[in-house]
Order: structure tokens, then sequence, then C-alpha cells
């Protein structure tokens, strides 16, 4: 068995994870599969954390334009919340410890964001799963993602995707595409791949935070967190 690299990871995981097949909401199946995924993870002793994106209820731009775009987001916030339970039911159910730590106040749906805890929490060998975004609109998910691994001191943030890394354009559309195995963060910015969205990625480049790009349905998770390039692009 390959030895992690990396002891403390945040997973972003897209909303779109946990709905399968169907256009939006849940599938079981998939939610099962996204917990038996993140329990490898945890089994390779590796301290973990998720944010989970809302795709698979919400997306503010398909309101249209008679949306205000701060309640939008709000909306986006509070399915992300959803998502969260979602996530710690199905890891409960194959033997995952949850915490479950929330940006905006919830009313005691959801307990509120403490990085102590969550550190602890995670020490302990449980799942912190969190969310809420970073409690404020305009802001996406992947800046969450990083501004709470910065936080908590995590070594990288894995962006879980449906491609085995970054390409130079589209692989889907475009099989001619390069696939990248390293990049520099200043190469990335050159080249013009979108990562993450500007503001998590500048979070990441001015903090020396790594970022690993892989395929949640597909890669080898050990050789993953042992930084094989074969099978995810890592950008740091």
């Amino acid at each position: 068995m390959e030895k992690s690299i990396y002891s403390r990871v945040l997973l972003k995981l897209s909303g779109e994870t946990l709905k399968g097949a169907r256009d939006l909401g849940y599938e079981a199946d998939a939610c099962r599969f996204a917990a038996e995924r993140i329990r490898a993870i945890l089994d390779a002793g590796v301290e973990l954390a998720v944010v989970v994106g809302a795709g698979n209820l919400w997306r503010g731009g398909a309101a249209g334009a008679d949306m205000n775009r701060v309640d939008a987001d709000k909306m986006g916030m509070l399915a992300t919340a959803m998502n969260a339970l979602a996530i710690k039911n199905c890891c409960n159910a194959v033997g995952i410890p949850v915490l479950l730590q929330c940006a905006i106040p919830t009313g005691g749906f959801l307990p509120e964001y403490d990085r102590e805890t969550a550190i602890k929490a995670m020490e302990s060998g449980k799942l912190v799963v969190f969310a809420g975004g970073t409690g404020n609109p305009f802001f996406t998910t992947d800046t969450a993602s990083v501004l709470r691994a910065l936080e908590t001191e995590c070594d990288a943030v894995f962006k879980a995707t449906k491609v085995d890394g970054v390409y130079s354009a589209d692989p889907k559309k475009f099989p001619e595409a390069t696939r990248y195995g390293e990049l520099s963060f200043d190469e990335a910015i050159a080249r013009r791949l979108k990562v993450m969205d500007a503001s998590a990625f500048s979070l990441c480049r001015d903090h020396e935070l790594p970022i690993v790009v892989f395929d949640f349905f597909t890669a080898d998770l050990e050789r993953v967190l042992a930084g094989d390039t074969a099978c995810g692009t890592i950008v740091s």
C-alpha cells in the first residue's frame, strides 16, 4: 500500500455527486458511492473535511434576471446545508462518524462553524462537513473550500471532478487536449486554465496551498493520496 503524502485534506465535492443520473435531488446509489469513496480516504489514515456544493438542488443563474443575486446565493447556502445532512446520513450508514458545521446560523439544525472543534474532530478520526459556504453572498463553494482548508491547516484541497486532472481544453469536446500532471500556479494563470474560480485560486497561490484535481469516480485514491500525477493534476 502506498503511503499518503497528505496528513489532512479538504475535499471539495460538487452537489452533482449526490444526484447520480437524476436531473435534481439525490440518488441512493450515488450517495452510497460517495460515502464509500470518503471512507477509502479516511481508511488511508488521512484526516478529512468536506465542503459540498449545491448544484443538485439549486443554481442561482437558473432563476433568471428577476432573482436578486444576494437572495439566490442565500438559497444556495441553505441547499448546501441540506447536502451536508445527506452526506452525514450516507456516511453514518457505512460507519463513518460525522461532525457537521455551518457558516450560517440555522436555529439548531446544524452546529455553527468553530475552527478548534473542527480540528479536534478531524484529529479524532471524524469526518467534518462544512456547510453554508463562506456565509456570505458572491463567494462560491470553491472559495469556501480554500478558506476552511487554510483555517483548519489542511495540507491540500482535493477538487473532485469527472475528469482525471486539468487539461488544456475540455477533453470531452477536444480529444487532442493536453493533460497536465503538475502545474505551478503561475503556469495555470498564464495558460488561462480554469482550475478553480479566481478568488479561490488566488487564496491557494498566496498561501501556497496545493490543489489536487482528480476524477472522484474512477481514480485510484491510494495513488492520488500518494501524489501520483498519473491519477490527477497537482497545482502548487
